[in-house]
Order: C-alpha cells, then structure tokens, then sequence
C-alpha cells in the first residue's frame, strides 16, 4: 500500500513538473479590468466611480459600455450608457458618473451588458471591450457581466 502510494505522488510530481515550461511560456490574457470602486449619495444622485484598465498592448480610443442599473430587491431601475473615453494601455483610469434619481444604497447590482462602443487601432484584437472582462467591486454594490 505504501510503495502504491509514492508511485502515485511520483507519477504527479513528474507531470506537474513536466507541465511548468508550457505554463511559463503562456501568455497573459490581454483584457479589461472594471472596478467599482466606490459609490457616494450626492444631491439625491449616485456617483459611481470605477477604476478601469486596459491590459491590452494598443490604446482603446474609446470604450462605452451598456450598463443595467438593479435596485437592492433586484428590480431593474434603468439601463444607461457609461462613456469610459480614450483608455491608453497598460494604464489604470478612474471614471465617475452621476446618475441622477436613484442613492447609492437603493443600488444593489451593476451589470455589464456588453460594449456598446469599442474603438482602436488595428491592433486592437476584435471584442478587446468584452472578452475575459474583468468585474470587481470593493462596495457593497455587485458588479457582474
């Protein structure tokens, strides 16, 4: 039983081991990274800052994004278009948005319905905006896509 049990871990160390060259060699995924980053009442309104990054190689000259806006019971409240302008690469931008009629604790989720507006060089990979989109929140507020 013991001598079954060192083969094994053997055998999976071998092929663990033999498979970290091809890990090393992977590339990253190139994508976009969406933080909500914080929400603020003002004035009866939500401001909505998000921190954003292009983790691809080119410039994206301009991204806007289609965005469905959930009240806390889960109703949808609006959908809205959120301009994101010129997002140079491999550099991070905060963008803030006021949304005017709703506070920020009736908000309860924020979903990226997709790219409405996706624009860059031609080296820009087709579906840069949306493909691998990467959500987080560090608020009480959910971010999905």
């Amino acid at each position: 039983m013991q001598y079954r049990k060192k083969t094994y871990l053997t055998f999976c160390c071998a092929m663990l081991l033999g498979a970290l060259p091809a890990l090393a060699e992977a590339p990253l995924r190139a994508q976009v990274a969406i933080e909500l980053n914080s929400v603020e009442t003002v004035d009866q309104s939500c401001r909505i800052s998000f921190m954003i990054q292009n983790g691809h190689a080119a410039d994206i000259t301009r991204a806007v994004y289609e965005a469905v806006l959930f009240d806390t019971d889960g109703g949808v409240d609006r959908l809205t278009l959120f301009d994101f302008g010129e997002l140079p690469a491999a550099r991070p931008r905060v963008r803030q948005f006021l949304v005017p009629g709703i506070e920020c604790a009736q908000l309860g989720r924020v979903l990226i319905n997709g790219a409405e507006t996706c624009t860059g060089g031609s080296d820009l990979p087709e579906g840069a905006c949306i493909t691998d989109l990467d959500l987080r929140s560090r608020t009480d507020v959910e971010i999905l896509g």
